[in-house]
């Protein structure tokens, strides 16, 4: 897996493609129990080179309802994006990941991990690519089940969404406490 981290780190495909260059942003180890399938990395995380060190970070802590000791050590949650770079910004928010690191890593990725219990789908780029059926991102979240046990999907946490979540009270309220149910019962 070290070596494997190692590579994805070093990787350069995309170079001529990102604003602030390469810098690819995974954590994970053989042991690691819940995989967090996102977006891409910020600019904030590209620059500190930590993932989920911004405010959609902070959103998705209280929604698993974990400090952040817990949420950074890999035996609990590995981090795999779906592009491991700082895309660029778009106008609202950034633009989407790169197309090329999904299906050039995940799977040997998830040829490595011996102990995942649940693959949390973080936005619309994780939950098209690995669930692929029809339904528009809210449907998703909302029939979560239909999907379980193997992925939860989630809307991004980011304050872009922010408009989301209040036309959707019923994630937040409804949603939310069983998803911490579940992280608790797997973090045990």
């Amino acid at each position: 897996m070290q070596e494997l981290l190692c590579r994805i780190r070093d990787c350069r495909v995309c170079e001529d493609h990102l604003p602030l260059g390469p810098n690819p942003i995974i954590e994970a180890n053989k042991k690691s129990k819940i995989v967090l399938i996102s977006q891409a990395p910020g600019r904030i995380v590209h620059n500190t080179n930590k993932a989920w060190n911004d405010q959609s970070g902070k959103k998705l802590r209280e929604w698993l309802d974990v400090d952040e000791k817990t949420f950074y050590n890999p035996d609990n949650f590995a981090i795999l994006p779906m592009g491991f770079c700082y895309p660029g910004k778009a106008k609202s928010g950034d633009l989407p990941p790169r197309k090329e690191c999904a299906p050039m890593w995940h799977s040997a990725v998830w040829r490595e991990l011996e102990n995942v219990e649940l693959k949390i789908l973080i936005g619309s780029y994780a939950c098209n690519y690995y669930l692929g059926d029809n339904r528009n991102l809210t449907e998703k979240v909302k029939n979560y089940r239909d999907y379980f046990p193997e992925f939860w999907p989630l809307p991004h946490p980011s304050p872009v969404n922010r408009f989301w979540r209040t036309k959707n009270p019923w994630f937040e309220e409804e949603i939310i406490p069983e998803f911490q149910q579940k992280i608790r019962e797997i973090l045990l």
